[in-house]
C-alpha cells in the first residue's frame, strides 16, 4: 500500500477554478451591494432600509477583501497555502449575511 505524499501532486486546473468561484461570489455580492444602494436612494425608503443597505455595502467591502487577498495568492503561488479558517469563517458569515441583507430589502 502507498503513501501519497503530495510531492508528485499535480494541480491541475484546481486553483484556476477556485479563482473563478471566488469571482463569482465577489460579483453576486456586487449586485446585491449595488441593489441595495438603489434601494436606500429610493424616495420611500425607510431608516431601516437604508441601514439594511449600509450593512449590505459593508458587509460587501469585507468579504471583497478576503476574496482579494485569496485570489492573489491563488494567482501567485504553484502550491497555495489553505486559507486560515478565521478567514474561510469570515468570508462564509459575510456571504450568508449579505444575502440575509438582501433577502430583507427585497421583502
Amino acid at each position: 500500500m502507498s503513501v501519497d505524499t503530495g510531492a508528485d501532486r499535480d494541480p491541475g486546473l484546481q486553483p484556476e477554478r477556485t479563482r473563478l468561484a471566488w469571482r463569482r461570489t465577489t460579483l453576486s455580492g456586487t449586485v446585491v451591494a449595488v441593489l441595495a444602494g438603489k434601494t436606500a436612494l429610493q424616495e420611500d425608503a425607510t431608516p431601516v432600509t437604508v441601514v439594511a443597505a449600509a450593512l449590505c455595502c459593508v458587509l460587501w467591502l469585507a468579504f471583497l477583501r478576503i476574496a482579494h487577498v485569496r485570489i492573489r495568492t491563488l494567482a501567485s503561488a504553484h502550491r497555495p497555502r489553505p486559507l486560515a479558517p478565521p478567514y474561510a469563517t469570515a468570508a462564509a458569515l459575510c456571504t450568508v449575511a449579505l444575502a440575509a441583507c438582501g433577502a430583507f430589502l427585497v421583502l
